[in-house]
């Protein structure tokens, strides 16, 4: 015997009454069939319902091998009669999305031709992949349309088509269906079919936001909240530009300028501190003396991006090679070395090697990094004749 679908018939049932069919016991679970069910099984790219079956949670529900199976976190006994209970607050939100996911992609395959080819509603998250790229104008149309379909409060109604009334019907679908299809008709903006619970009334939606979207597969992922969850989200997003505006004293609508003009003058302040850090630097080696050998240079942590301008300082000043360190024996070396005289393209693989290293360049200087402890880069400068290696 089949579990009978209520939540096909009638997605605004809250509870029912059934009888337990069969049940597995697995740990201090229940793997519960019944002879009917509100509850929406996992699916299609949408969750499974929350709630409770005789008093215990129902922690997940999968459809295995044609049964529909529900985990319950509790013992119930085989042919007892139950009260289930469903997560109404949960199953209106998602069905308040998966009905916009309907409308937004109706759209889009109507005005574009595009596919929807991948669908994803978690909780408080909605995904859906396109076959194409679509630009944020288009977009927005979408969103524009969507909305005035929401407004219209049209009709949201379900039916299963006879075989031949199928084969003359124009509707979307992922499979090749042939019979016992349920098509769910929103309006006049889509036709598909479709298993999941959805909304009466195009008005129940409250609202479609189209959000973030990305390259995708060749086509797009696009991220979409409707309802309730939408409202969340323009709450939380409301509140950050509240916090925001008040931060930086400027009105709401003026934050884009207000941001970007930080960020400007952060930009120049950057360029200031970096030149001053070069005239320091060019005054620590302004009294440097010519070298016979080697020269290793000490930089600080913060100035890892100095190491190369502090070889050009001194490189002329060395008849060997100029090393210059940033960093500490803890978290690495960062080191750049020049020589006027030296191909050091053709010793770094040596360098690396000898010092934990990787990095490389030219003849004339090469960039990169070193684990060992600084004791013993400088006593492998110290001693060491590039020419000879």
């Amino acid at each position: 015997m089949k579990t009978e679908k209520l939540y096909e018939k009638d997605s605004y049932l809250r509870s029912f009454d059934a009888t337990v069919l069969s049940l597995e016991t697995v740990g201090e679970d229940s793997l519960v069939v019944l002879d009917k069910t509100a509850f929406f099984p996992e699916g299609g790219g949408q969750y499974a319902d929350r709630g409770t079956i005789g008093g215990f949670e129902v922690s997940d529900v999968q459809l295995k091998h044609g049964e529909i199976v529900h985990t319950v976190r509790g013992a119930l006994s085989l042919g007892e009669r139950v009260r289930g209970e469903i997560d109404f607050d949960l199953r209106f939100f998602r069905m308040q999305n998966h009905t916009g996911e309907h409308i937004v992609s109706g759209i889009i395959h109507r005005l574009y031709g595009y596919e929807n080819v991948g669908f994803h509603l978690g909780d408080g998250d909605v995904t859906l992949d396109f076959n194409r790229e679509l630009t944020r104008e288009q977009l927005d149309e979408v969103e524009e349309l969507a909305n005035r379909a929401v407004w219209e409060n049209q009709d949201v109604r379900v039916c299963y088509p006879s075989p031949t009334e199928l084969a003359a019907l124009n509707y979307r679908s992922k499979l090749d269906l042939r019979e016992n299809v349920r098509i769910v008709a929103v309006g006049d903006v889509d036709v598909c079919a479709c298993c999941a619970p959805h909304v009466a009334k195009t008005g129940e939606i409250g609202q479609i936001k189209l959000l973030d979207f990305m390259r995708y597969k060749g086509g797009i992922r696009l991220h979409i909240l409707c309802g309730e969850w939408a409202l969340s989200d323009y709450g939380r997003r409301y509140e950050q530009t509240l916090r925001l505006s008040n931060l930086l004293s400027v009105k709401q609508h003026e934050l884009v300028e207000a941001v970007s003009q930080i960020l400007r003058k952060n930009e120049q302040m950057k360029q200031e501190i970096k030149a001053l850090r070069r005239d320091r630097l060019t005054l620590r080696f302004k009294g440097l003396t010519k070298a016979a050998g080697n020269r290793v240079l000490i930089l600080s942590p913060d100035e890892k991006d100095l190491v190369r301008e502090a070889v050009n300082l001194s490189v002329s000043l060395c008849d060997g090679a100029t090393v210059a360190l940033a960093g500490d024996d803890q978290n690495g070396w960062r080191y750049a070395i020049g020589s006027e005289r030296i191909d050091l393209s053709a010793v770094s693989r040596k360098i690396n090697a000898a010092l934990s290293g990787r990095g490389g360049g030219s003849r004339t200087m090469i960039e990169g990094s070193f684990l060992a402890p600084l004791e013993d880069i400088k006593s492998y400068f110290d001693s060491l004749d590039l020419s000879s290696i």
